[in-house]
């Protein structure tokens, strides 16, 4: 065993007096007669910082001076939310002349609440809610969250009260179109509604826009009153629109059975393709499938260019030229001077067939199924506005003037609604009628009952390209 001055001086050194070995030291490391003997030194001090030039010892630097940056403050001090960056290449203004920048008039102010909501950065926004959750209680929400920012953002679209959309719904009248759409697209779910009914809280933990709803609930079938009013809005527009769709199908109908050049232009091609299928099944042909109309520009020559379409407009001018000429007094021109007048006013003549079948090219773009489904929803919305008025609010008197407001205009669209189903009966046997005009026996299953008309404004764009390149040429 090592001598006792071996020890270092951190170590408790024992009493060498005494005379027990060192064995029993360690057995009776709890006896007072042992404790007795150990006498505790403090610990040395750490060693000095030798300068030199072998000590490798070196001063850790310190770490770089910041400053502090300063934070965007919203109007009342806050810190402004972090959005969603731009990118963009900024632009560095010349010191020496003006730029558009320099003249922008300082008019426009940006919405914080609702670029915060649209562009919020949600890293930023949901550590600060984190954060807010710590601190504060989490507000009592009758709506869910999403559907509730929906609402509030609609809500700034209103510039109304809660106390004027329910003086409004009880009188039946008072709002504008636009804010009648708003409200529409705040209708609660059923879901919704109950939750606001079975609401017992503190009315004011509520946002802005759950309470409004709440106060709008108060009054019976409130959002059924808002789609009854909404209803009648946009009623007359509606019906409107119909007519005059209707109106250009019966017209459409009138200048495609009437219009001399055009069935003349049949003529032509009838007798064109007859001559060419002459020896063939195909020959001796009475009439045609209009869709033959379209293939005509896809029938070339020999010469690679001139197309089957070229030959009959060329037929066509010629003899519409003709035909004008003759009607007009007879002067003393030379014959390649007639013949210059032959084409200038046959031209004249067939561009103008566009035109003459305005409506037909029009027609061309309406879905008749479009309009019975318009009608249909028409019909609809009226006996849901029925049902309001003469059973959910007729047993209570305080519905009365809502009730009296809607009354005559019930009437009043009974009546058209009536008169716009017989306009779409009408016009569906005109176009059924005007089908068997040129395509004989119509099939039941022809999937657009308007197909001619569109056949035929394909066919007039064909023959406007046509009469430019001859024109041009």
């Amino acid at each position: 065993m090592a001598n006792s001055t071996d020890l270092p001086m951190s170590l408790a050194t024992p009493d060498l007096s005494s005379t027990q070995d060192s064995t029993s030291l360690t057995q009776c490391p709890q006896s007072s007669d042992c404790q007795k003997s150990f006498k505790l030194l403090p610990p040395p001090p750490p060693p000095p910082f030798l300068k030199g030039k072998n000590n490798s010892a070196k001063v850790p630097p310190l770490p770089p001076f910041k400053l502090p940056q300063s934070t965007p403050l919203n109007k009342d001090g806050s810190p402004l939310t972090k959005l969603k960056p731009l990118h963009w290449d900024k632009v560095r203004a010349p010191p020496d002349h003006p730029m558009v920048w320099d003249m922008l008039p300082q008019s426009f102010e940006l919405d914080e609440e609702m670029i915060e909501s649209l562009f919020g950065d949600n890293l930023q926004n949901s550590m600060k809610s984190v954060e807010a959750n710590k601190k504060t209680p989490p507000n009592k929400h009758v709506l869910e969250p999403k559907r509730l920012q929906n609402i509030i953002i609609m809500s700034k679209a209103l510039n109304v009260t809660a106390e004027q959309v329910c003086e409004a719904l009880i009188q039946g009248n008072g709002l504008s179109l636009q804010q009648l759409e708003v409200l529409v697209k705040m209708v609660p779910t059923k879901e919704e509604e109950a939750k606001f009914y079975g609401y017992e809280g503190d009315i004011n933990e509520l946002e802005t826009v759950e309470k409004f709803v709440k106060a709008i609930l108060r009054i019976p079938f409130a959002f059924l009153r808002v789609e009854a009013m909404l209803y009648r809005e946009t009623f007359e527009d509606d019906v409107v629109q119909l007519r005059n769709s209707f109106s250009m199908l019966e017209e459409a109908c009138k200048e495609i059975r009437s219009c001399r050049l055009f069935l003349k232009l049949l003529e032509a091609v009838l007798k064109t393709g007859n001559r060419m299928n002459v020896g063939t099944s195909r020959g001796g042909a009475r009439a045609f499938k209009l869709d033959t109309l379209l293939k005509l520009a896809h029938v070339k020559g020999t010469d690679g260019k001139t197309t089957l379409l070229h030959f009959v407009v060329q037929e066509i001018i010629l003899s519409e030229g003709i035909r004008v000429s003759d009607s007009q007094e007879n002067t003393n021109k030379t014959v390649e001077e007639s013949e210059e007048d032959y084409r200038r006013l046959g031209f004249d003549r067939v561009s103008a067939l566009s035109t003459e079948l305005d409506n037909v090219k029009k027609t061309a773009t309406i879905d008749l199924n479009v309009l019975a489904s318009s009608i249909s929803n028409l019909s609809s919305g009226l006996a849901k506005l029925q049902h309001l008025v003469h059973k959910d609010l007729c047993l209570d008197e305080q519905n009365g003037n809502f009730v009296n407001s809607m009354q005559s205009f019930i009437n009043y669209a009974e009546k058209n609604l009536k008169d716009l189903q017989g306009d779409e009966d009408r016009v569906l046997t005109h176009v059924k009628e005007i089908t068997e005009y040129f395509h004989g026996d119509v099939n039941k299953d022809e999937a657009n009952p308007l197909r001619i008309f569109v056949i035929v404004r394909d066919f007039l764009g064909m023959l406007d390209h046509v009469c430019k390149e001859l024109r041009s040429s």
